[in-house]
């Protein structure tokens, strides 16, 4: 049976934003093999507002750019065990976020962890992509370009 809603075709990275966190512009890796999707964070700080655990992290959503950061506040919806790509476990936040992907919106789960060695400081995992999305994995950039720089009026 196929879903009668159209599908957004996806190239192996995406400009995305994820307005809910104030993040304009940050490139993703499309990764099918990635169960949950992943955003960078540093210096993680959990807190409460009206009996609500909130999470404050620090992200540098510029590729190489280690001096600029933004500072995202989001309810926590879990915490999970959470094995990276090289089989290693790690308790992480997960928090949900809506995500832009050129006129397409919609709400995803997201693990937070230091990605500062790693080349995209997002990965977007195969749940938030389910009936949602097709993957051309010979092409990048399928939904438009977002210039991070006059965004973050850098």
């Amino acid at each position: 049976m196929q879903d009668s809603i159209p599908k957004l075709t996806l190239g192996w990275r995406e400009w995305v934003a994820l307005p809910d966190l104030g993040l304009p512009a940050i490139k993703a890796k499309v990764d099918s093999g990635a169960k949950t999707s992943v955003l960078h964070a540093y210096h993680t700080e959990q807190y409460q507002v009206d009996g609500v655990d909130i999470v404050m992290f620090l992200i540098h959503p510029i590729q190489k750019n280690y001096d600029f950061h933004v500072e995202c506040h989001a309810p926590i919806i879990d915490h999970r065990e959470v094995s990276d790509s090289g089989g290693h476990k790690e308790m992480r936040f997960i928090i949900e976020s809506n995500i832009l992907i050129g006129n397409a919106s919609w709400p995803i789960e997201l693990s937070l962890t230091n990605r500062d060695t790693m080349r995209f400081r997002m990965l977007l995992g195969r749940r938030a992509m389910e009936n949602r999305v097709i993957i051309e994995p010979a092409v990048s950039y399928l939904n438009g370009k977002l210039y991070p720089r006059k965004l973050y009026q850098l």
